[in-house]
């Protein structure tokens, strides 16, 4: 079996489910990547039966030759944001090859989605056989792009259950001493609200006179707004190794997000076992998130309502921590890279 994977930001979470698709199905995988726009240095390791291209060598005309020869069995384009894959897929569909676009879009009824909605059906059936959704609201939108429902398949978004899994581990030894620290990773930008956690943790500080300190992971433009600030530590990008790492001295998890479209972090640290705090605006939360069950929602906009529920979720008793950490790890078994590969593959089944 030949896999064409026609991608935009490779991310480390990829990576077991390329590995699924040699390990379980022998399959030749070809993966077209960005090496350019690139939101975070991450480099892709090199794989048995996986081969790289960089997207900035490829011409139109010369991803039009690659696919040409490869002739794979499935084709998968992430989105459309990327206009020059946009005519290999209409070359291969003519030749009745499945090709598939995954999108972590969340409908949300604004005009440009609605305009959307209207001309979708008419020209994107040209280009995709199937719509491959993170979750339920993801679904929403691609219905309304005009995919029936044979034509949707759900689980487009693993987070790398076996390594973060690891981080579970922990939670015996957090029985005795439990963490007092919040934890955040992903990008120090608005979209992120890394100035609304930030101001929050301020605030939980001083007015709620909370005791607890702060791990920020990533980068981005707005990390000053983490520097210098006490209880407040800021680590660069790490492997997703060194994260699983970092659980051990976590206690919850923080994603307060203005918006995002799904988060695979989120499913990251509910497999590390961690209970969650997440933005309403957070994808991830349908599907990994219980309100109460292992953890809150907080409003997307409100550094006060974030530093209230970091207060309230602090002073929480050790073992009711513990309980909803092991609580996020059975929600987080809803999804792993091995149930990815498979609802890809389905569609040749189909």
């Amino acid at each position: 079996m030949r896999i064409l994977y026609l991608y935009a930001e490779l991310m480390g979470y990829q990576i077991p489910v390329l590995r699924e698709y040699v390990k379980k199905y022998n399959a030749e995988i070809h993966v077209v990547h960005w090496d350019h726009r690139k939101l975070t240095p991450y480099k892709p390791p090199q794989l048995g039966n996986v081969t790289y291209y960089n997207r900035s060598r490829l011409t139109t005309d010369k991803l039009r030759r690659l696919a040409g020869d490869l002739d794979p069995d499935i084709v998968y384009i992430t989105g459309w944001q990327d206009k020059g894959y946009l005519p290999i897929a209409r070359m291969l569909r003519k030749r009745g090859i499945p090709v598939v676009t995954g999108f972590d879009d969340q409908w949300k009824g604004t005009v440009k989605q609605r305009v959307a909605s209207f001309v979708g059906p008419r020209i994107l059936r040209r280009y995709f056989s199937h719509a491959w959704v993170a979750g339920p609201y993801q679904f929403e939108y691609a219905k309304r792009l005009g995919f029936k429902n044979n034509e949707i398949i759900f689980n487009l978004l693993s987070g790398d259950t076996a390594l973060f899994n690891k981080g579970a581990e922990y939670l015996d030894e957090k029985k005795r001493e439990y963490p007092r620290t919040f934890l955040f990773v992903g990008r120090f930008a608005n979209s992120k609200g890394i100035d609304i956690l930030a101001d929050a943790f301020k605030r939980y500080r001083t007015q709620c006179e909370g005791e607890w300190e702060l791990i920020c992971i990533g980068n981005g433009e707005l990390r000053h707004l983490l520097d210098n600030v006490p209880g407040i530590e800021v680590m660069e990008f790490s492997r997703q190794d060194r994260l699983v790492e970092v659980t051990r001295r976590a206690g919850i998890f923080v994603l307060p997000s203005r918006f995002d479209q799904w988060g695979v972090v989120v499913h990251e640290f509910a497999s590390a076992g961690l209970p969650l705090i997440l933005s309403e605006n957070v994808g991830a939360s349908a599907m990994f998130l219980i309100e109460g069950f292992n953890g809150v929602k907080v409003r997307h906009h409100s550094s006060e309502n974030l530093a209230m529920a970091m207060y309230d979720m602090s002073k929480k008793s050790s073992a009711e921590l513990v309980e909803m950490g092991e609580n996020s790890c059975v929600l987080s078994e809803r999804i792993n890279p091995a149930i990815v590969a498979a609802s890809f593959l389905s569609v040749l089944n189909s």
